[in-house]
């Protein structure tokens, strides 16, 4: 079964400079332009795929000129031959994280057609979150006339007993290591090795009994979703076979440097105090209920509410949905960490709400209860330790 939902691919790596080549996903650090300043000084006029994606922060009501220029960068790398190509390749990854634990995932491809993003899907890989429809097209956009697409989606497993990754660390010694090298701005260190065919059929074996065990559910979506969701649209709009796939990195949602961490609210131009007494109002108080810390200037302000939703992530966004809609003016953005929060809300006009998250073990139950968690409830790691494009694919 699953040899359909997930095969090895065929990959396009540097042949050098991988420490200037690989930069973070596009959707980290979007309220923090210095991030991004940064990376674009340290990769200097080398080859990179900093030049080869969009990053959120400096999306605008027309990317027009932008991705044309990705696309012919696209192009012109491919021209100038700084790709190595690897056919029919899985490739085992080592991720040692800023907390020094090592994250172990899979890269390969999966086949659109077996991936549903809608809620209440029962398709063998799913949606965690909300899919917010009116951010696909802007990155179909970016997509549908792309030569190349590089992955920043990682994909879930629920492998309580490891079988997909039980015996690659133990293996690894025997396999072309691809790649190993320091990333940038605090990224960690990586290593990829090549597995051969023997590694990648057991692999592809251990992935057939996990479906079967999971009753047909293979894979849940980390992070990445909404990129995605635009590779679907992107097939469905043109289906041929190089877009009927995309890349993905698997990982086990039990390896134990996997955390889950949840994701801050930030809503900018309001009055804070304003906007945590409608929010109070909302709920209604309550001391044994749901507990938020307020932050805004050098003000925390501890809150706590009636539970609208099992999770804190699912009361808050209820309120701020209908907030927003009703107060255009304001904006809101998601933040990983509670320090890039606090700092955000060090601005005038604006207020970030931390709250404890869910734990990784209600996940895959969740998802096959429910269908899909409110968007943006968790995210997997601290924004050093997301996935970095590195490997890149032809769809074209």
């Amino acid at each position: 079964m699953s040899a359909s939902v997930f095969s090895p691919a065929d990959l396009l790596l540097p042949k050098k400079d991988f420490e200037s080549w690989s930069v973070i996903a596009c959707d980290q650090y979007t309220s923090e332009p210095e991030y991004w300043e940064t990376v674009r000084k340290t990769v200097g006029d080398k080859p990179s795929a900093l030049q080869l994606i969009l990053p959120e922060v400096y999306l605008s009501d027309d990317n027009t000129a932008a991705i044309d220029k990705i696309n012919r960068q696209m192009a012109k790398d491919l021209e100038d031959g700084i790709f190595e190509e690897i056919d029919n390749a899985l490739i085992y990854v080592e991720r040692r994280q800023s907390d020094g634990k090592i994250r172990h995932g899979l890269v390969g491809k999966i086949d659109l057609a077996q991936y549903d993003f809608r809620k209440g899907a029962t398709a063998a890989i799913r949606a965690t979150e909300e899919t917010v429809l009116e951010r696909i097209p802007p990155r179909v956009k970016i997509r549908e006339n792309a030569p190349l697409e590089l992955p920043h989606v990682l994909l879930l497993a629920d492998d309580p007993e490891n079988m997909i990754f039980a015996a690659l660390s133990a293996q690894k010694s025997t396999f072309r290591k691809v790649y190993d090298f320091d990333l940038m701005q605090n990224g960690g260190h990586i290593t990829g090795y090549l597995l051969d065919d023997s590694a990648a059929s057991t692999v592809l074996s251990a992935m057939d009994s996990l479906q079967t065990a999971q009753n047909g559910l293979l894979f849940c979506v980390g992070d990445g979703n909404h990129s995605l969701a635009t590779a679907k649209t992107c097939y469905e709009q043109n289906p041929n076979e190089q877009n009927r796939y995309a890349l993905v990195e698997v990982v086990n949602i039990h390896d134990a440097a996997l955390e889950f961490e949840p994701i801050y609210r930030v809503v900018f131009g309001v009055d804070p105090e304003a906007l945590i007494n409608e929010f109070v109002a909302y709920c209604g108080a309550d001391e044994s209920g749901q507990q938020f810390t307020c932050v805004y200037g050098t003000t925390e302000k501890q809150i706590c509410v009636s539970p609208k939703a099992n999770l804190c992530v699912g009361t808050l966004q209820g309120f701020l949905d209908g907030y927003l809609k009703a107060h255009p003016e304001c904006k809101i953005d998601y933040i990983h960490g509670i320090e890039s929060t606090r700092k955000l809300c060090e601005k005038e006009n604006t207020v970030g709400f931390i709250f404890d998250g869910m734990q990784k073990q209600e996940l895959f139950p969740a998802v096959r209860a429910d269908g899909s968690l409110p968007r943006k409830t968790f995210s997997m790691g601290h924004a050093d330790d997301k996935r970095f494009y590195l490997e890149a694919r032809k769809i074209r």
